[in-house]
């Protein structure tokens, strides 16, 4: 019973569920109005009509994830203070500086612009009102990557000092904080899974019209349109994370280890990747397993004949370095999380390409099944995001700052496990009506679809929509 109260445990389990929890909307936040931004861009570029449409009925689907976010993403930062108060003593001086950032300048003017283009609808000049589009979306990528910068220190601290008297660590530049190289590196990868994951919502939306034969003039490059973000996207998120693996392993060798469950240092050949693998946590006992030769040597140093350190090595390490402990993250879930998040976004684009070319010179295919799995693709690269982020901070395990705090010395001490457990009942409850009321929200509003096209002013030719409040 004891152990099923034990504040750290639970505290990690609800800061894991909420964080889960509000990450189902960052990335379709990002994704969807840099999509309806570019919806927009091409209403006024070319005055047709239904990319008006598009703009209108996607920035629905936009505004209700947005909300739902928001609030999420409130109750995420409380935690810090409720459940891991000596985390926040300790590194609050340099985490909180990106995240004020965040709220201060990124959040704010996310915020301000979205107002202007929520009640700006026939009220500011056309392009004026184009441009608070794309300063929403400038204001989530800059949040986005405040937010990134500051898990980034967490994986690799850099630009503070120990104050030994105070004992936490006090900032001394921020501009190393946010230059962190693991942050340079998982921005871009970040950013273009956000992108993946819009297109497969578009997608998604655009083929359960399509199969109903409704909707054709709008949905028709709706499709094309996610298809092709979502192949140009996934090769770029392909292409970036590779530079976050060469990061990883530089910054946390003992994650890669952990992902690939190697025990023992290799190199060449012997630094293999393999693609599925049934045996012992441990490593002792290898049953059956796929492999690529070299793969993991390519992956951590570019190289074919590069070496990889393993876990034990990292192991021993470690305990010179920081004294006595377990310093390997748990292995089946790195392992798995790891090949999860590839194997679902290389599914997601796979479907993408397959797509485009059935859908190829205005062509739209008969098949049930091609329509039914176009529409259910669209969890495929939020799921694949959600177990990367997994592998992300299970991978740092036993850290909290890898090198400095431990994950079991950051858990407020007046926390009790009783208090954790009603929180984290109270927050299942609200989160799950909440869910189910944001899915039916964005439910309804794409199968509704578009509005019908707005008609031309008979002497300017222009477009005359009345000003919307969303």
């Amino acid at each position: 019973m004891n152990d099923l109260l034990d504040p750290l445990l639970l505290s990690r389990w609800q800061f894991g569920l909420t964080t889960v929890y509000h990450f189902l909307f960052v990335p379709l936040t990002i994704g969807m109005g840099a999509t309806v931004a570019v919806f927009q861009t091409a209403w006024v570029r070319t005055g047709r009509v239904h990319y008006l449409q598009l703009t209108r009925f996607f920035g629905k689907i936009f505004l209700i994830n947005f909300a739902m976010g928001v609030v999420t993403g409130i109750v995420q930062e409380f935690q810090f203070g409720m459940n891991w108060s000596d985390y926040s003593r300790f590194v609050g001086d340099v985490f909180g500086a990106p995240l004020a950032l965040e709220g201060l300048l990124a959040f704010f003017l996310e915020a301000t612009f979205l107002g202007v283009w929520i009640f700006g609808w026939g009220k500011v000049p056309e392009k004026l009102h184009l441009a608070s589009i794309w300063g929403a979306v400038v204001g989530s990528v800059l949040s986005a990557y405040f937010i990134i910068a500051a898990n980034a220190f967490m994986q690799n601290p850099v630009g503070f000092r120990i104050n030994d008297e105070k004992g936490r660590a006090e900032l001394t530049s921020i501009t190393e904080v946010l230059t962190n190289k693991v942050a340079l590196a998982a921005f871009p990868h970040t950013i273009f899974a956000c992108f993946m994951v819009s297109a497969a919502v578009v997608v998604s939306v655009a083929a359960w019209h399509l199969h109903r034969d409704q909707n054709l003039e709008t949905m028709r490059p709706a499709l094309r349109f996610g298809l092709w973000t979502m192949v140009g996207a996934g090769a770029l998120t392909l292409l970036t994370g590779d530079q976050l693996s060469l990061a990883m392993v530089e910054t946390q060798p003992m994650k890669m280890a952990a992902a690939e469950a190697m025990y023992h240092t290799s190199s060449g050949a012997d630094a293999s990747f393999s693609v599925f693998t049934l045996g012992t946590p441990d490593g002792v006992h290898e049953l059956f397993s796929v492999r690529i030769p070299y793969l993991l040597s390519f992956l951590s140093t570019h190289t074919l004949d590069g070496t990889v350190e393993g876990i034990n090595d990292l192991q021993v390490q470690y305990e010179t370095l920081y004294g006595p402990g377990d310093y390997a993250p748990i292995i089946w879930v790195t392992y798995w999380s790891f090949r999860w998040m590839m194997g679902l976004g290389t599914v997601a684009i796979g479907i993408a390409v397959l797509g485009l070319w059935l859908t190829r010179r205005g062509r739209l295919p008969r098949s049930r099944w091609i329509w039914r799995a176009a529409t259910w693709s669209f969890p495929l690269p939020l799921l694949a995001m959600i177990v990367g982020w997994v592998f992300t901070e299970m991978g740092r395990q036993p850290w909290l700052v890898f090198g400095l705090l431990r994950t079991e010395d950051g858990v407020s001490p007046s926390t009790t496990g009783l208090e954790v457990v009603i929180s984290l009942a109270a927050f299942t409850l609200v989160y799950g009506a909440l869910a189910v009321v944001e899915f039916r929200l964005i439910v309804q509003a794409a199968q509704k679809g578009p509005a019908d096209a707005p008609e031309a002013h008979p002497e300017t030719g222009r477009i005359e929509h009345e000003a919307t409040v969303y």
